[in-house]
């Protein structure tokens, strides 16, 4: 996932009920199907953090010393600023990215 590359507000905002709806024509079924992928999205900027925190990771069995890691804390910092995973997820939502099968019950 291209986190520079999204348009998601930073800032939590208010959507229109029927846009969100409009695929599927319920809203619970949408708000479901929205939070479903935003638990994808949430597990794929994890591991990526993980990944790149590790390249900076250093073995230091030395509990006295506080090793500061400047490449560290500006990598913490980037995703810190970036949108949360619920509004990629709307994004994506919005724009048709989301693909999903109905079940008949």
């Amino acid at each position: 996932m291209d986190l520079k590359k999204t348009t998601a507000p930073v800032n939590t905002i208010t959507y229109n009920k029927s846009k969100i709806e409009e695929p599927t024509g319920n809203i619970y079924e949408a708000i479901t199907i929205i939070a479903k992928r935003a638990s994808q999205i949430n597990v794929e900027i994890k591991n990526e953090l993980i990944d790149k925190l590790e390249e900076f990771a250093t073995n230091n069995d030395s509990l006295d010393e506080v090793f500061e890691n400047k490449e560290q804390i500006e990598v913490s910092k980037f995703y810190e600023k970036q949108p949360k995973a619920q509004a990629l997820a709307v994004e994506e939502w919005l724009e048709g990215k989301i693909s999903y099968k109905q079940v008949n019950k």
